[in-house]
């Protein structure tokens, strides 16, 4: 780590200071340079590195989030394929680097099969010169290589589903057998875990988005991690105290998210409305489905979806998410939840019957029948589960909490490097 920051522990004090546990009043990052020592925080150069930015979607929320509190930065990513207009309103003036491979012909159609090399384009990015480096990682971005001098903080939003516990879900829904091309791929996913385990001791401090994803860290690195829940932006929220007779599921439409679970559930409920939000790999297959009680948006300007989950009955999510940041967003919306409960979900949700204010309904298993009972259990007590309670509720999630928790993660890294 460069020597500047280790002299200056001031500079500490006054990090720590500003992530003292306090939602009332948090100090934005941008005031973080009231003084010189502080000055001299902010501004550290900082390498922030992220696996890839298909799309703006909860990951690249929380990069976003990053890169704000630690504005000297320049952002590592192994694909970059966001517009224009989302890098202007959420990453104004920031530089992103990205792999050889992100200028391959129509690759925006298969990176994600190149996961094999990934490991070794990560390994490329030369972040060495900063002061320190803030990765945000669901699979590679935690490998890149650092100096044994530089801080390292990481935020894992999981370790690689498809390299670990859900391997075999993945393998059977591309129908990848024990055949030759099934065969290769559990060797490469073989050697994904071998490097994955190897590079878990890089970073000094894991943080977890959620006490799900810090188990799992805990199993498969052997770590213990802080859980920081992702931020939710409060005053972007739509608060529908009023809703209308819907209910809604809103994801990007793969299958772990399991909306077909969600959509034949309604099929065998026609006086109950279903709004579907979203496309992915399932789009096709999930419309074909349909029933006169369903109905299809595909993706939604952000505005539009923000109000159609903010006029909506309850939103409705059969997955096992790691957080889940579409369910929080909901109760910010003053929208009760159904969820499986299971994952980040546990989290976010004060359960009906459990909690004195409840903010949803969870339900044990990933079967129509218990989508079923949950929506009607709803129905019976919605009574119970009030708009304010959800707004409330979110409030745990808050952008100025998320500052917080980082500044105050960050800052123990720091005095742990200092102390050694």
């Amino acid at each position: 780590m460069s020597s500047q920051i280790l002299s200056h522990p001031a500079a500490l004090a006054t990090l720590a200071a500003s992530a003292a546990p306090s939602f009332s009043v948090v100090p934005k990052p941008e005031t973080w340079d009231a003084g010189v020592e502080t000055r001299q925080v902010s501004d550290l150069s900082v390498a922030v590195v992220h696996d890839w930015c298909p799309s703006f979607r909860g990951g690249e929320r929380v990069l976003s989030a990053l890169c704000r509190i630690f504005p000297k930065n320049d952002v590592y990513t192994l694909f970059d394929f966001l517009e224009d207009s989302v890098k202007d309103e959420f990453f104004p003036n920031k530089t992103f680097y990205t792999s050889p491979a992100n200028s391959l012909p129509f690759i925006k159609k298969y990176y994600r099969s190149l996961f094999f090399a990934c490991p070794f384009l990560i390994e490329q990015f030369d972040v060495t010169g900063y002061d320190a480096v803030i990765s945000s990682s669901a699979a590679f971005a935690r490998g890149v290589i650092t100096h044994p001098d530089q801080p390292h903080l990481c935020y894992v939003h999981s370790p690689a589903r498809y390299a670990w516990d859900e391997q075999f879900s993945y393998l059977n829904e591309a129908k990848l057998g024990f055949g030759p091309k099934g065969l290769l791929y559990r060797m490469m996913l073989h050697h994904l875990r071998t490097w994955d385990t190897r590079t878990a001791n890089g970073p000094d401090m894991m943080l977890a988005n959620s006490e799900f994803v810090r188990r799992r860290i805990r199993q498969v690195y052997g770590r213990d991690a802080r859980v920081v829940h992702p931020p939710v932006d409060l005053n972007e929220s739509v608060y529908g105290r009023e809703k209308d007779d819907y209910y809604v599921t809103a994801s990007f439409l793969a299958p772990y998210k399991r909306t077909d679970l969600v959509v034949e559930a309604f099929r065998t409920m026609p006086h109950r409305r279903l709004v579907v939000v979203g496309e992915g790999q399932q789009s096709k297959k999930l419309r074909a489905m349909s029933a006169p009680n369903i109905t299809y948006t595909g993706y939604l300007p952000r505005q539009d979806y923000l109000e159609t989950v903010a006029r909506a009955k309850a939103l409705i999510f059969a997955g096992c998410e790691d957080f889940g940041i579409a369910l929080a967003e909901a109760q910010a919306s003053g929208t009760p939840v159904i969820a499986f409960a299971r994952g980040g979900a546990v989290d976010i949700v004060r359960p009906l019957g459990k909690d004195r204010q409840p903010t949803g309904i969870l339900f044990r298993e990933q079967t129509t029948g218990d989508i079923q009972a949950a929506v009607e259990r709803f129905d019976d007590r919605r009574h119970e589960i009030r708009a304010e309670n959800c707004r409330l509720n979110a409030q745990r999630f808050s952008v100025q909490r998320f500052d917080t928790e980082i500044a105050a993660a960050f800052a123990d890294v720091l005095e742990q490097r200092a102390s050694v």
